[in-house]
């Protein structure tokens, strides 16, 4: 049975750390919108499938809701991975002609227990290739299958090493047929992505993310990147208001409409968000997953964030004084 798409809330939710987060995330929802943010008309529509949709995986008692980041494809003239030091599986052929994946964040996947960090080598996570559920823009419902599962994965080598279990959040679901054949690339709103970042932000680098789950008056977020002091794995992102549950997996793009990252967590004290880095994501599964090398799909319209009704940019209490506390990861599910 496929998974259903549930108005109820999921079930799971974190105690103590997660109430903390709780306080922060409501004083945060306060923060003002761009003038006419409520009645102006997006710049760029998408597709069916895409950036920005609900995904569904199967939880007892009602599903999961997470956000889908970029669509992915595999890179030109690879073939997989199998005779990669280190990979886990045997030797596998190209994938098939037309394969897509859809980004989500890997404790989306977690398991039924999940319930107290974001430790990606030892919270219970569900197996790849279980099915989920895809609630598409068109209002229809459609599948894929998680190909990849980085915490499955990390959990299958038995990685110890912290800046993986806490940073490393990526899964892979390959798209059903179906769900190929309405799939767009593009960013709402935005336009892009123009690629993949490969070399990081930038503290004060301005950042934008699609995140149409929360009820504020604009889903066109943007904000700022305080760079990478936890390592490179994972960028601080400040956007009032922050990356909620519910918006776990969305993905980020910079100033130059290149897809940096993916919605993980929230980073306390703080009101600002851990971004786990997709080029290092990637570079991971390309190791050992069996997805082999993978492209982020360009937009098939320019990136234009100029021209949206976007949130108010960070400032005042809604940005945190620098140089940063030190930051803990807490869960957003």
């Amino acid at each position: 049975m496929s998974p259903q798409f549930s108005r109820r809330p999921a079930r799971r939710r974190i105690a103590g750390i997660a109430a903390a987060a709780g306080l922060a995330i409501t004083a945060a929802l306060t923060a003002p919108v761009a003038a006419g943010a409520a009645t102006a008309a997006p710049a760029v529509q998408a597709g069916a499938i895409g950036p920005g949709v609900q995904i569904a995986p199967p939880v007892t008692g009602g599903a999961e809701l997470c956000t889908a980041n970029f669509l992915y494809t595999p890179a030109a003239g690879q073939d997989g991975n199998g005779d990669e030091p280190g990979g886990r599986g045997a030797e596998h052929q190209a994938a098939p002609a037309g394969v897509l994946y859809l980004g989500a964040a890997a404790h989306c996947m977690a398991g039924e227990d999940a319930m107290s960090s974001v430790d990606g080598c030892s919270e219970p996570v569900m197996p790849e290739g279980i099915e989920v559920g895809i609630r598409g823009r068109d209002g229809k419902n459609y599948t894929g299958r998680v190909a990849y599962n980085s915490w499955a994965v990390m959990q299958d080598r038995g990685e110890t090493d912290p800046q993986l279990c806490l940073y490393n959040d990526l899964s892979l679901i390959q798209l059903s047929p179906a769900a190929v054949a309405v799939a767009d690339p593009t960013v709402p709103g935005f336009g892009g992505p123009t690629g993949l970042d490969t070399d990081g932000t930038e503290q004060g680098e301005k950042v934008y993310s699609f995140q149409p789950n929360q009820l504020v008056a604009t889903p066109y977020k943007q904000g700022l990147s305080l760079g990478q002091p936890e390592g490179p794995r994972t960028h601080v992102v400040s956007t009032p208001p922050p990356g909620v549950p519910g918006d776990s997996g969305s993905g980020y793009l910079d100033a130059r409409g290149r897809a940096f990252g993916l919605l993980s967590s929230l980073m306390l004290p703080t009101n600002t968000n851990g971004v786990t880095d997709i080029a290092r994501a990637l570079a991971y599964a390309e190791r050992y997953g069996e997805v082999g090398a993978l492209e982020v799909v360009p937009g098939r319209v320019p990136f234009t964030p100029g021209v949206l009704p976007l949130t108010e940019l960070p400032g005042g209490p809604s940005l945190p004084a620098l140089p940063l506390p030190d930051l803990t990861p807490a869960p957003l599910r």
